[in-house]
């Protein structure tokens, strides 16, 4: 046998195994998958950035800060290790599709927050070979950082950049880790979870919370009579890469 087939078999032994592993910590599933959010089976969770709003406080990070506290996201000073839930980039690379020489300059000068979308068809969660990555029925797209044995699919998969590989220990940039949040090896993806361990509380996200300009909002999107029902409906909003079909939750006011 070569090496090369020697190595794949070993991986699909790692795969199978992987897959009959129990799964561990906060991130439990139910037989078949599957999980009813706390809000009920026909809860839809989205979210909604007011860019407008965010753009007034252009140095502001402190949605970001409350993230990687709440989640023990280390900052490693390394780029090409660098691990992210929540994070800015400029418009026009966050939106491609809007790029245009007529673009408002308060759009195109300014940076867009970012997160995982929770696609309601999620290329990353077909990938996956040890189902690792999952989408709960009120949406969430979730990790299990037990199951997940670094292949890395679902990072390739993801048309949007949301999802950070461990290429080193991450506990090693933590000064203070909270001993509430899981903290992940080397060798594991992550990404946003859309604080499910709050919203298991009935809390919004840490992001949410934290924003002083009061640009992020968060709730039920099958809910007529939510806040972000009621803000879509009286404003335009887009999404990124709504062309790919994943269907994103998250939407941009603007």
């Amino acid at each position: 046998m070569s090496v090369d087939r020697r190595r794949f078999f070993t991986l699909a032994g790692l795969t199978a195994l992987a897959a009959e592993l129990p799964v561990l910590g906060r991130a439990r599933r139910p037989e078949g998958g599957r999980e009813a959010g706390p809000g009920g089976s026909g809860t839809r969770w989205a979210m909604v950035i007011d860019l407008a709003r965010c753009h007034e406080h252009p140095e502001c990070t402190r949605c970001i800060e409350a993230c990687n506290r709440a989640h023990n996201v280390p900052r490693i000073p390394d780029p090409r290790h660098e691990i992210k839930w929540v994070w800015k980039e400029p418009f026009e690379h966050a939106f491609p599709a809007q790029k245009s020489p007529y673009l408002p300059q308060t759009l195109r000068r300014r940076p867009a927050l970012l997160l995982c979308n929770h696609c309601d068809n999620p290329p990353c969660v077909r990938v996956c070979p040890t189902q690792a990555t999952w989408k709960r029925e009120d949406g969430v797209v979730m990790m299990d950082w037990h199951r997940c044995i670094g292949c890395r699919y679902c990072m390739a998969a993801c048309p949007y950049g949301s999802r950070s590989f461990n290429w080193v220990d991450p506990r090693a940039y933590l000064e203070h880790p909270d001993p509430s949040f899981p903290t992940r090896t080397k060798g594991v993806v992550e990404k946003c979870d859309l604080c499910e361990e709050r919203l298991a509380d009935g809390s919004p996200p840490a992001c949410v919370e934290a924003c002083p300009a009061g640009a992020l909002h968060f709730g039920d999107l099958s809910d007529p009579d939510s806040e972000v029902r009621r803000i879509l409906d009286g404003r335009f909003a887009i999404r990124r890469k709504p062309g790919l079909g994943t269907e994103p939750q998250v939407f941009y006011l603007v």
